[in-house]
């Protein structure tokens, strides 16, 4: 019997991977241009504000907040396609999804996110979700991380951060000072040992925040490891491996409290194609840093975590870069070349204490680009907390996801 002929791929004007912060904003603000023809690629039936876990873990807000389902912000007029892709092949312009569906584009906009690699410290996996060991990187261990902080009353309390880029950089530093901060006023912080284990050889790249932070640090009593990471964890023993990059020594040390981030990378299908950068030994996808398209593949665009990009993979630089995209996507379309640059922009707001943040705003030359100049936000702020807690969801779910910002 003669095989009956493949189906011809389901083609569509622009293919958006990805329905989180950036897919949604880019199909958002393609359709407000007047696209038509925009499938978006997105397994999940929900839809999380991801920035508002460190207040979630800290006591400071329901995780509820920050839910939506992805029906609700899928913008009108995109064809949601409810599959995961598993494959790209730029040369033939298509996707395939994990069906086994084939689709094809005239246009591909790459916003899957990153992977955490919770098997990428041994022990960690199986340790997550009790004996002390949380993680604000996945909701349904946010509120544990807030249960584990509230009911210490004496010990050591450890933090962690991995080597390479991760999302949200400022998130592995800001529980731990929400939690010595809740110590503090509970009048205990003097019975807690509280060690955070950065792999920088500093606390933050920009120097003024830099300096803010060994402060914030200095006033909780923090023990600050630089160029360390975690490598190991006996969940039963509670016992974590704090290594030391510059002397090559690992050190033992028993826990109360463990508050791990996962290593991160690109999703396998993307790091094992042929869109990922040689640069980037996690995986990361290519992009012009300032035009935000693939260097070999011009019809394809990058950004959000996946890119690989030197800024700080956070959805306050998601808001500057999806603008870009739609610009040079439409230019393109339209015949003419990519005009629209990105300039790195990002931001990562630093909860210091309860009620109390640091905003940093700055490009990628890491100077500081404060949005609003007239406030300095190298101080600890009150208003900026309240900017963080109520007004960034509204900005995100009103009118970044909308379009509108």
């Amino acid at each position: 019997m003669t095989p009956a002929p493949a189906a011809a791929p389901s083609h569509h004007q622009v293919l958006i991977v990805g329905g989180g912060s950036a897919g949604i904003t880019v199909a958002a603000r393609l359709r407000r241009a007047g696209v038509r023809d925009i499938a978006l690629l997105e397994p999940s039936e929900t839809h999380w504000y991801q920035p508002l876990w460190t207040l979630v873990g800290g006591g400071q807000a329901p995780l509820r907040a920050s839910l939506r389902t992805e029906a609700d912000v899928m913008p009108p007029g995109v064809r949601w396609l409810r599959e995961r892709a598993t494959a790209v092949d730029p040369a033939a312009r298509t996707v395939t999804t994990a069906s086994g569906r084939v689709l094809s584009y005239g246009r591909l906009v790459l916003a899957p996110g990153l992977e955490l690699d919770w098997d990428g410290v041994p022990g960690l996996a199986p340790a997550l979700g009790h004996d002390g060991v949380t993680s604000n990187y996945r909701p349904d261990l946010a509120p544990l991380t807030w249960e584990f902080i509230r009911r210490m009353r004496r010990g050591t309390a450890v933090f962690t951060m991995p080597s390479g880029p991760v999302k949200c950089g400022g998130a592995p530093q800001k529980i731990a000072y929400l939690a010595a901060d809740h110590w503090r006023k509970r009048g205990v912080l003097k019975s807690i040992r509280t060690i955070l284990v950065l792999p920088e050889p500093a606390m933050f790249k920009v120097p003024v925040f830099d300096r803010a932070l060994r402060e914030t640090a200095r006033r909780y009593g923090i023990e600050v490891r630089l160029n360390s990471e975690m490598t190991g964890v006996d969940g039963p023993a509670r016992e974590a491996v704090l290594t030391d990059h510059t002397t090559g020594t690992a050190e033992t040390v028993r826990y109360d409290l463990l508050h791990a981030v996962p290593p991160q990378r690109a999703p396998r299908w993307l790091a094992d194609g042929p869109l990922a950068d040689p640069q980037s030994p996690y995986g990361y996808v290519a992009a012009d840093r300032e035009t935000l398209q693939h260097p070999d593949f011009p019809d394809v665009f990058v950004l959000g975590d996946v890119a690989n990009l030197p800024t700080s993979k956070t959805g306050a630089a998601i808001r500057k870069q999806a603008p870009v995209v739609v610009s040079n996507l439409l230019a393109g379309l339209r015949g003419r070349p990519a005009s629209a640059r990105y300039d790195g922009y990002t931001s990562c707001p630093l909860v210091t204490a309860r009620h109390k943040m640091l905003l940093a705003e700055f490009d990628y030359d890491l100077r500081p680009t404060p949005s609003l100049p007239f406030i300095d936000t190298t101080r600890e702020r009150t208003d900026m907390w309240f900017l963080k807690r109520y007004g960034l969801p509204q900005l995100y779910f009103r009118a970044m996801l909308k379009g509108l910002a």
